[in-house]
């Protein structure tokens, strides 16, 4: 019982955070005449899951779908003494608030009238400022990498692929350091990421923490001004929404791979051509969607949905990378190698603070003592890689 409860609380905490991704439905019902009719009654039907909601316009005509997840919905609008009015395939995107008026021609109930598709709604309901990428152009355009950040730059005002910044870089690394996404002339770090209205923004860089698959994407709305209430940063908003599940079982497989046995040789300036660099990239996975069933138990149309995903990477390649480190004979104690320039290696015992100024004096010859050195010092040199390459000032004498 207690863990029904915390379930139950923890779906009814959960729903204020997904206003930054759903979307709304609202507009007026009117008579031929320009009137507004109050009291009728709309429903709008989600196509995919077959969920239904219904609102009734007020003494202005006024109806409103608010928090509504992003798909595709038929509308029905029914009021005694007008014809039925439907209208259907209304596309909700993320973030996006639909106007949507409908006149009631007089007439029985009985009979209906359908409202074909309109030309491109405008939003007219708010001043928000936002481009969204669909589905469709997630998973058809070309994704070296399969990130789908790198379609933000599709977005007006949008500068991408410059150069990241080294402190995240250095401190962070991978993937979301080397994210470069500039909205409306403001910093790359300028940036605010949701997932289904959840925060997922790093709060040290201002970089995304969870990467998902393209393929478990519907879309996602990058915003560059004027943003709602519920937004807490006046920052570019990047808000994704992902796949629900419906009434219908659907699913993917894919497998990427890229190998440079398909790569072409590298330059030669020489005639000595370099071999190529070993490189193996493969990124695989699933989706799979739909209505929970149990046979024989329980059948979840219109009623329970699920959708999994999970994606492999893997990656296979051989870096150079040249580094200095001190010789074999500073390993045992001896500092004799050191440049004159340098002062040498002060024996911490011999420190006199004389009026506030700190001296010391040298180890002879910079030479260590064995006796001095630490069994614990000398237990991590093992784990400290030691020079490879011969050099005669201490510099890149180290490569792997």
């Amino acid at each position: 019982m207690r863990l029904k409860v915390f379930i139950v609380l923890g779906m009814f905490l959960a729903v204020p955070a997904f206003c930054q991704t759903l979307g709304e439905i609202t507009g007026q019902v009117n008579d031929s005449t320009g009137g507004a009719i109050p009291g009728a009654k709309i429903t709008a039907t989600n196509v995919n899951t077959n969920a239904t909601r219904e609102a009734v316009s007020n003494e202005a005509g006024i109806y409103s779908f608010p928090s509504m997840q992003p798909g595709v919905y038929n509308l029905r609008i029914e009021k005694s003494g007008f014809k039925v009015v439907t209208r259907a395939n209304l596309q909700v995107e993320v973030q996006q608030t639909v106007r949507l008026d409908f006149e009631l021609p007089v007439g029985q109930v009985s009979e209906s009238v359908e409202v074909s598709a309109q030309a491109a709604l405008l939003s007219s309901e708010n001043a928000t400022v936002g481009t969204v990428i669909s589905n469709q152009v997630i998973v058809d355009l070309p994704l070296n990498g399969r990130n789908y950040l790198d379609l933000a730059a599709l977005a007006p005002n949008v500068s991408f692929g410059f150069p990241s910044a080294g402190q995240a870089g250095s401190r962070q690394g991978g993937i979301r350091a080397n994210q470069s996404i500039a909205v409306a002339g403001q910093r790359a770090t300028y940036n605010h990421y949701t997932l289904d209205g959840v925060e997922n923004t790093d709060p040290n860089f201002n970089t995304f923490v969870v990467l998902p698959s393209i393929d478990a994407l519907q879309e996602f709305k990058v915003q560059s001004g004027i943003y709602p209430a519920e937004f807490g940063r006046q920052a570019t908003q990047i808000n994704v929404s992902t796949k629900p599940g419906g009434n219908d079982y659907h699913g993917t497989l894919f497998y990427f791979l890229r190998n440079d046995k398909l790569d072409a040789k590298n330059y030669a300036f020489t005639a000595a051509r370099p071999v190529k660099d070993p490189f193996k990239w493969n990124q695989f996975g699933f989706t799979l969607g739909g209505p929970v069933s149990i046979p024989k138990l329980f059948d979840g149309k219109n009623k329970l949905f699920f959708m999994a995903n999970y994606e492999w990477f893997r990656q296979r390649r051989q870096v150079q990378a040249v580094s200095s480190l001190p010789s074999t004979a500073m390993r045992g104690g001896n500092f004799s190698e050191l440049p004159k320039s340098t002062q040498g290696i002060f024996d911490p015992k011999t420190r006199v603070n004389q009026g506030g100024t700190v001296t010391a004096q040298l180890f002879p010859n910079n030479l260590i003592p064995a006796a001095r050195l630490h069994a614990t010092s000398q237990k991590l040199l093992e784990f400290y890689p030691a020079a490879n390459l011969a050099s005669a000032n201490l510099t890149n004498n180290f490569v792997q």
